[in-house]
């Protein structure tokens, strides 16, 4: 597979809420072989400090040219990507990783919390083009309305039916998205795709395995090279071995991992 190491172009800088930003880098050659649920490793900064890129989900492509990423502002390195701007120009790696595999014949679902429904806005436009007859249903949720009322934005805009829920209740269930998913009555065809933080990811695992349904999860996990070769991001396999999140996936058949579920 393709991977490709260049100078992106900020093209839009958009302040999504007072903590979440998303960036349009121009960059063909890593827009065109994107596909979804890949992801990138960006250098924050021009120094050493922070010395190693950091990870971040490709949110969507445009015109096989431009591509986005989505962060929410949690440390030095996501809040010195914060204070760039327009024009000026980024280290970028990739795209990296394997991405969600597609069926149009199956029932497609997209759960994501947080900063997970980044990649799932990409899946959603992808299945809306190659699966048109078969829209999938999207189910996300984050902390509040602020953090995700322009992420339901992106998904209706693709004419999408989403469902939502906040930890608050200030939009849609008071609650989290498998008390919603609870609700809907899915058939033994629907495929799961799921990005999220870990214990939502869990429950999503056991919501599957007790219904027969498949589930595919993107694993979000600190990653030093993004490539597989330093170590640092092993997720504990059924294999009776470590896996690497970022070169076996992010993404995974969730029943192939071993989930630490309180």
């Amino acid at each position: 597979m393709s991977q490709f190491q260049e100078k992106t172009q900020i093209i839009r800088f958009e302040q999504l809420s007072s903590d979440i930003v998303r960036l349009t880098l121009d960059s063909p050659d890593i827009a065109s072989r994107a596909k979804p649920g890949q992801f990138v490793m960006v250098k924050a900064g021009e120094g050493r400090d922070p010395l190693l890129r950091r990870p971040f989900s490709i949110s969507q492509t445009s015109n096989e040219r431009h591509f986005q990423i989505l962060f929410k502002v949690v440390g030095s390195g996501t809040s010195i990507l914060a204070h760039y701007r327009v024009g000026e120009y980024l280290s970028v790696l990739g795209p990296l990783g394997n991405g969600y595999q597609v069926d149009c014949d199956d029932d497609n679902c997209l759960v994501g919390g947080g900063m997970g429904i980044a990649p799932l806005l990409f899946l959603g436009k992808w299945l809306v083009r190659v699966c048109p007859q078969n829209p999938p249903l999207v189910v996300i949720g984050a902390r509040t309305a602020a953090e995700l009322s322009p992420l339901v934005k992106d998904f209706e805009e693709l004419g999408l039916r989403v469902h939502t829920a906040t930890d608050d209740g200030s939009l849609g269930h008071h609650g989290f998205v498998i008390d919603v998913l609870k609700t809907i009555n899915l058939g033994s065809s629907s495929r799961m795709h799921v990005c999220g933080p870990y214990p939502m990811m869990a429950a999503m695992h056991l919501f599957c395995k007790e219904r027969g349904l498949s589930c595919q999860v993107s694993m979000e996990t600190h990653m030093a090279c993004g490539m597989g070769a330093c170590l640092g991001c092993i997720v504990p396999s059924r294999k009776g071995v470590y896996a690497h999140a970022c070169s076996d996936g992010p993404v995974f058949d969730a029943k192939e991992l071993v989930w630490k579920v309180k």
